[in-house]
Parts: C-alpha cells; structure tokens; sequence
C-alpha cells in the first residue's frame, strides 16, 4: 500500500469516525455539545475535526439534515393519511414535537438555533411550507380559524422546545399538555375576538429562529 493511499484510508476513517460520534453525542445532549468531547469520542484531536468540519455549523450539515428529513417526512406521510383536516394538522404537530422530546438534537434542529448549517435550515423551512399545506386543508373545512397562518405554527414548535428543554427531568411529558392547549387556541370559534396582533412574516420567524 503506498503511503498516498494509506492516508486517504486513514482519513476517511477519522471522517467515519467523527460523523459516528457526533450523531451519538448530537442525540444524548443535543447539538451545543462540545466539539472537543466529539473528537475525544472518535479518537481523533480537535485538530482534526477543524480541519475537516471547520466548525459546528459544517459538521451538524454532515450529520443531521438526513435524520431531521426522514423524521419529518414520516410524520407528513402519517399525517396526509388522514381524512380529518384538523386530525392531520394536529397529527403532523404533534408528531413533529415528538421528534423535539425524543432527541434533544432533533429539538435543537426544529427550533434552528443553528443558522449557518445551510441544508439543515433548508429542510427546516420545507417542513414549514409543509405544514402550511396542512393547516390550510383545515381553514377550507372550517376547523382553523382564518386568521392564523403557517408562521403562528411555529410558536407551537418554540413553545415546545422550551417546554422540553426546561421539564426533562421534572416532568418530561408536559409538553403535550401544553401542545393540547396551544392547539386549541387555533379551533374556528363561532364568535371570538381578533388577534390582537398580526401574524409575524416568514421573515421575522427566520429572523426569530436565529437570534434564540
């Protein structure tokens, strides 16, 4: 074996490694973990990870869009399955904050706290304009109240990450209660007020998504 071609083994060994042990770590304590700790797990210096990640951004890009992608795809598969409009809507959300309770790196990707991982972000906005598909499904049946939009779903998907984050331990179940209630704040009321506000743009909840 010449000594070009044992390196280039060498080093996809360590590119083998790192992903492996980042996806461990990602899934144990979420994305925030340190980096050092990963390079310990794959038995590689940070030296190492630098040099092919360059940073966290890059190697979350490496590791988690395929999860976050099969994740949501599921729960949109399941969900379109549905003949009830509100039953879908609230089978996708509440499948998708599964996900956010499940897998702490799952609920850091949902609330994107990570914004220069580029092709998780993507994915992150699809599976808004998915949702939006959805929850105007139920406004047509009548189900949702008219003046919500995609963007007020995503204070379901902060509220949640929150909730989970803070009850992990105390009572890491809560946030269904919590979801209960938040989703019925969206039911179509015979009479009711008006929002005292009106709906955030898709650029304010980009905006908003960064700078948690």
């Amino acid at each position: 074996m010449t000594e070009g071609v044992r390196l280039r083994r060498d080093a996809q060994r360590n590119l083998e490694r790192l992903m492996a042990a980042a996806a461990e770590a990602f899934r144990e304590r979420g994305l925030q973990v340190p980096l050092e700790e990963i390079a310990q797990r794959a038995g590689v210096s940070p030296g190492t990870l630098y040099n092919r990640f360059r940073g966290r951004d890059a190697l979350i890009d490496a590791v988690m869009p395929a999860l976050v992608e099969a994740g949501v795809r599921d729960a949109l598969a399941r969900a379109e399955t549905v003949e009830d409009p509100w039953e879908a809507l609230t089978l996708y959300v509440t499948l998708v904050c599964e996900l956010q309770a499940g897998n702490p790196a799952l609920n850091d990707a949902v609330s994107r706290r990570f914004p220069d991982a580029e092709a998780l972000t993507a994915i992150c906005d699809a599976q808004m304009d998915q949702a939006r598909g959805l929850l105007e499904r139920a406004q047509r049946a009548g189900a949702v109240r008219p003046d919500c939009t995609a963007e007020d779903l995503a204070y379901l998907f902060w509220s949640t990450a929150t909730i989970v984050r803070a009850t992990a331990a105390a009572a890491p179940r809560t946030w269904r209660r919590a979801l209960a209630i938040n989703l019925d704040g969206l039911r179509a009321r015979a009479a009711g007020p008006p929002l005292p506000e009106p709906p955030m743009t898709a650029a304010q909840v980009h905006r908003s998504m960064l700078e948690m």
